[in-house]
């Protein structure tokens, strides 16, 4: 294993989805192309009853925390209702002593919350458990009204497909845009959906003008060289300005513009990591118009400078 290599456990617990078990240890499973190692284990070796009908047999326990650096907790079958074994929370908390990084799949976050880490941060699960995960751990301020949220060591994401938005931030976080656009690729997943969009809620919205919004991110994503304004975004969608702004938040937990700016700034980092093109090119590219301004967004969104991201980034 090379030394640069991150360790990646994901826990199985009683009742462990399958879809939320599967995407971290397909994510991050061990190839050529990625510079991870996974392993699968459970409260204790051997058999795990799951969910959906499947069982897990898994031949490691809670010691394959102690080389762990990141370790995934993947949803389960009737959370409120059940206390995950005292075993597993003390494994945690130790792990996160020792700095490991804890990411929670959607229902995984009731475990994650019974240690008390989540206490006074913010945190998300499946929407249909939200107000079961404020009733049960009153301590943690749970937002319903997001894919994932990111406290630093401690992550949660909402329902299955959101894990894979989580991993893929994850991705980004440890090595960039380049490799995280990669296994989106290899995963044929959308490449960036930020934590803050919004979950799925039913909720009555006409399908047309939901593929509509689809359409035209993916037609903007192809122009941001260009002026991009509200007025051009909707006049695409074919609906008004204020039905499209009003529509567009509801869908994404942004702005239009907000959208647009933040979609600028993620073509300059893999801009910043992919070439060797200055910043007053990749501004210029991207639709900033010039350095300055690309630096300015660059600080205030991502809390670093353009050539600072370039050197930690770049191959």
């Amino acid at each position: 294993m090379s030394p640069k290599t991150h360790r990646v456990a994901v826990l199985v617990l009683e009742g462990a989805k399958p879809l939320d078990v599967g995407i971290p240890a397909q994510v991050f499973s061990n190839r050529p192309s990625m510079p991870y190692e996974v392993r699968v284990c459970g409260a204790a070796p051997g058999l795990v009853t799951g969910g959906d009908g499947l069982s897990y047999h898994v031949a490691e326990g809670l010691g394959a925390f102690e080389q762990a650096d990141t370790v995934f907790i993947p949803g389960y079958r009737e959370p409120a209702a059940t206390e995950p074994p005292a075993a597993v929370l003390g494994a945690l908390m130790a792990a996160h002593e020792r700095g490991t990084r804890l990411a929670a799949i959607s229902t995984g976050a009731f475990a994650l919350a019974a240690t008390g880490l989540l206490d006074g941060k913010r945190a998300t699960t499946h929407w249909h458990y939200t107000k079961a995960l404020a009733g049960k751990h009153p301590l943690v301020r749970v937002d319903e009204n997001v894919l994932f949220v990111d406290e630093g060591d401690v992550l949660t994401s909402a329902g299955a497909a959101s894990g894979i938005d989580l991993c893929l931030h994850l991705v980004r976080r440890d090595h960039g845009v380049g490799l995280s656009n990669h296994v989106a690729r290899r995963l044929v997943a959308a490449p960036y959906r930020s934590g803050g969009q919004a979950q799925y809620v039913p909720r009555s919205v006409p399908e047309p003008l939901g593929d509509l919004f689809a359409n035209t991110r993916e037609w903007a994503l192809a122009h941001l060289s260009e002026r991009l304004t509200l007025e051009t975004l909707a006049r695409h969608a074919r609906v008004s300005a204020r039905t499209f702004s009003r529509r567009f938040v509801e869908d994404t937990g942004y702005t239009p513009m907000q959208w647009v700016l933040r979609a600028r700034v993620d073509l300059a980092r893999e801009l910043l990591e992919r070439t060797d093109l200055g910043v007053e090119q990749i501004a210029d590219r991207v639709g900033l118009g010039t350095g300055a301004n690309l630096r300015l967004h660059f600080q205030r969104i991502l809390g670093t400078s353009p050539t600072e991201y370039r050197h930690t980034f770049s191959a």
